[in-house]
């Protein structure tokens, strides 16, 4: 039985992004067991197809951001909403995420948006070499989920930073930015934490933290 999927319109003033994501956090499908083969439960095989909190904030945060000339990595993309609006607005961007199921969903959602397709790379951050070279600006959301992702993450956005380069991360509060500032600041990383006020595109309130690094 084939995923359900739902269609929504993000507005960024004037600005409508159109996304096909999962319908819910319940949707499973791995018929040829490539999610499994890379580790993935059928728990956690959903989490890449939906739009988080963390996720809207990131892009409308990017959205009022000047990127003008710079080369955007997206880690951690899932659904990719941040990554699609940057692509609609012309930037210069990059996606990736561990997903075997996350190019898919995101290339059918620049279709939607009548974009030309965005450069993405399947990768996980423990893998030594991508190819994927050095960027301007790295971006990302709600990625710090489990102890072990603190160092990787750092190491991954250190191999893929350019000397002088940026980090923006939207984090909800899972208790593991400190330590994971501390790794960045240890690679010469400086740190600038802000709190938003209540986005009025979410219903629920955010407690979490944009987390702006630069060297």
């Amino acid at each position: 039985m084939a995923v359900r999927v739902r269609y929504d319109t993000h507005e960024f003033d004037k600005v409508d992004i159109h996304l096909r994501s999962l319908r819910s956090n319940q949707e499973f499908e791995d018929k040829d067991g490539q999610a499994a083969a890379l580790g993935i439960s059928s728990a956690s095989w959903p989490l890449f197809g939906i739009v988080w909190p963390s996720g809207q904030v990131l892009a409308h945060h990017l959205f009022q951001t000047d990127f003008k000339d710079k080369r955007i990595l997206e880690v951690g993309c899932g659904i990719g909403l941040t990554s699609i609006l940057l692509n609609h607005l012309e930037a210069d961007i990059t996606a990736t995420d561990y997903h075997p199921q996350a190019e898919g969903f995101m290339q059918r959602n620049t279709d939607l948006n009548d974009d030309p397709r965005v450069p993405f790379v399947r990768t996980g951050w423990a893998d030594p070499i991508t190819g994927l070279g050095e960027f301007d600006l790295i971006i990302g959301s709600d990625l710090l989920y489990e102890d072990e992702h603190v160092q990787q993450l750092a190491d991954f956005i250190c191999q893929h930073s350019k000397p002088q380069g940026q980090v923006i991360l939207v984090d909800p509060g899972r208790g593991r930015h400190a330590r994971f500032s501390r790794a960045m600041a240890e690679a010469g990383f400086s740190l600038l934490a802000e709190r938003p006020q209540q986005p009025g595109f979410l219903i629920a309130p955010f407690k979490g933290v944009i987390l702006s690094y630069s060297r």
